[in-house]
């Protein structure tokens, strides 16, 4: 990359060894509107082979998230049946479970690439990106859909508190109610549990990290804008370069 070259695929894929995916479920809980994407298209299919006694032979279940067409897109498929079908190895006695892969071609690629070279982690820049871009949920239909937690299997696969990176140029609106947001999501449990530890240790090491802590120049304009009037917001937008991720 720093000779010039172009990143025209790149392709990360993640065995689920353990059983953890539940393809199925996943399937029906898409068409049910229990995920939040940013992904606009989802096929899904349930594969199936001739086999020599022109029986079908099941191949797996198999979701694609986005349009294959475009420069992301994801795909979670059964991987032992896969390998049933192909190499006759039974399913219970095959090593990966289930594959899920994240393909990308040219600028998101680039990104990508980006992340697993200033890191090294390419656990990390996976599900990163799966951490953005996709999220599986709970029904509760008493609250909007945007406050539905996330779904306990689904959580277990990505992980909790994995930072999420965007594989776009294209910056976000940083908002009060993103903040809010991503504090529910992934901090609030925590600091409930310091909150207890304090209480029964009678310590105060939730305050103390609160009064330590330091605003970034985006929190400082949100709290500016929260006592600004509607006339004084005009024009008073985030710099691009403060915008992201906490």
């Amino acid at each position: 990359m720093t000779a010039g070259g172009v990143m025209k695929r790149l392709d990360l894929a993640i065995n689920d060894k353990a059983g953890i995916l539940d393809i199925p479920k996943l399937k029906e809980k898409y068409k049910a509107g229990e995920c939040m994407s940013y992904f606009r298209m989802q096929k899904d299919y349930s594969g199936t082979e001739k086999c020599g006694s022109d029986l079908p032979k099941n191949t797996g279940e198999t979701l694609y998230l986005g349009s294959t067409s475009s420069e992301l897109y994801m795909c979670a498929y059964q991987k032992n049946y896969e390998q049933y079908v192909k190499n006759g190895t039974e399913i219970e006695d095959t090593e990966i479970k289930n594959r899920f892969e994240i393909r990308m071609k040219n600028e998101r690629a680039y990104y990508a690439v980006v992340d697993l070279l200033t890191y090294r982690d390419a656990e990390r820049t996976a599900f990163s990106i799966i951490n953005h871009y996709v999220r599986f949920v709970d029904r509760e239909d008493d609250k909007p859909k945007s406050q539905w937690i996330t779904n306990d299997d689904w959580a277990w696969f990505v992980g909790e508190n994995r930072e999420p990176i965007r594989l776009t140029t294209k910056p976000e609106p940083y908002t009060l109610q993103k903040a809010l947001h991503w504090l529910q999501r992934q901090v609030a449990p925590t600091i409930k549990m310091v909150q207890a530890l304090d209480r029964e240790n009678r310590t105060t090491i939730l305050k103390d990290m609160i009064e330590q802590a330091e605003l970034k120049d985006k929190h400082k304009h949100l709290l500016q804008l929260e006592k600004s009037t509607i006339e004084e917001r005009i024009d008073t937008a985030v710099p691009q370069e403060n915008d992201g991720i906490f």
